[in-house]
């Protein structure tokens, strides 16, 4: 093991661990603490390409979150990020006419009566 600072080959001691579970050592020449490999914190690309298409096919955020094991929020975060890179729709040029169809529904009163005894 070598001080990433100071390239000291001796006197390098076991300092504990890191929140990701890396072992941590400390350098007694320099007294500087440091990781020699340490992992990678977060999800990767696969876990939140996976979040997004879930979330496309129809499933909500909670949904996603508890079959991936993640937090909701870190799944509405990559949701949100992944739509924010894509591009923006085209919008129509020139339109002059517009065609829409209306429905309108309107129940003046029940055609059946209630059935309660209550009259």
């Amino acid at each position: 093991m070598r001080c990433p600072n100071c390239q000291a080959k001796i006197n390098q001691i076991r300092f504990g661990k890191n929140k990701s579970g890396t072992q941590k050592y400390k350098c007694k020449e320099c007294r500087r603490q440091y990781t020699p490999e340490a992992k990678s914190q977060g999800y990767g690309v696969e876990v939140r390409m996976q979040a997004v298409r879930f979330y496309t096919d129809g499933m909500n955020l909670r949904r996603v979150a508890r079959h991936l094991g993640v937090n909701h929020q870190s799944v509405a975060n990559w949701v949100n990020a992944y739509a924010a890179q894509l591009p923006s729709a085209p919008q129509p040029e020139n339109v002059d006419i517009i065609e829409m169809d209306e429905v309108f529904t309107f129940i003046g009163e029940k055609k059946t009566r209630s059935s309660s005894s209550r009259t």
